[in-house]
């Protein structure tokens, strides 16, 4: 009888330290699927925070030109704001401050000198019929610098292609000019035309 006793005490032990075991594992897996969860709501938490960013070239009549990430959904007037503002000789209603800008793209700010000169080369037919497309052909250095990509450097660089071998023909012909390749190409494409 006695040993009856003892061997249902110490079954009894077994199953009371077997459920404990048991129980242990289901806490430390549950810790686990928490901390993998939190890990995901980071992960996720970051990549939206970058979708609602937005990088921006600012340049021209703004007192300090550069490269500025701005929140989603910022307008023209944030851009500029973030560069520190309109110099004192810039063409203020030149653009439209309340336009929304793009990741990627380059915001020209022309002084009132180069808004006048802009104003004339649109009245003679310099920029195309087509809405906001640059004419490759005809633009000079102001109006080619407010093409996406295109800074004062390759902007020069198209002028002295043209000088130096015609008009371009078709607008694949402005990977000619040298820096501009297949990438830069895709992202101007929609706003430069050999027309007009």
């Amino acid at each position: 009888m006695n040993k009856q006793i003892r061997w249902i005490i110490i079954a009894a032990v077994l199953q009371i330290l077997f459920l404990t075991a048991c129980m242990g594992k289901q806490e430390i897996v549950f810790e686990e699927n928490y901390s993998l969860e939190t890990d995901s709501e980071t992960v996720y938490s970051e990549a939206e925070s970058q979708e609602q960013e937005l990088t921006v070239h600012v340049c021209g009549a703004v007192k300090n030109a550069g490269v500025y990430v701005l929140p989603s959904g910022s307008r023209l007037h944030d851009a500029v704001t973030a560069a520190g503002g309109f110099t004192e000789d810039a063409a203020k209603d030149f653009q439209n401050l309340a336009m929304l800008v793009t990741d990627g793209s380059k915001v020209f700010i022309p002084s009132i000198q180069e808004a006048e000169s802009l104003k004339g080369q649109e009245q003679d037919g310099v920029q195309s019929a087509e809405a906001g497309k640059v004419n490759i052909n005809t633009a000079d250095v102001a109006l080619l610098c407010t093409i996406t990509g295109i800074g004062q450097t390759r902007a020069k660089s198209i002028v002295a292609y043209r000088e130096k071998n015609g008009n371009f023909r078709t607008i694949e012909d402005i990977m000619k000019v040298e820096g501009i390749k297949e990438g830069s190409f895709e992202k101007l494409k929609d706003q430069i035309t050999v027309d007009g």
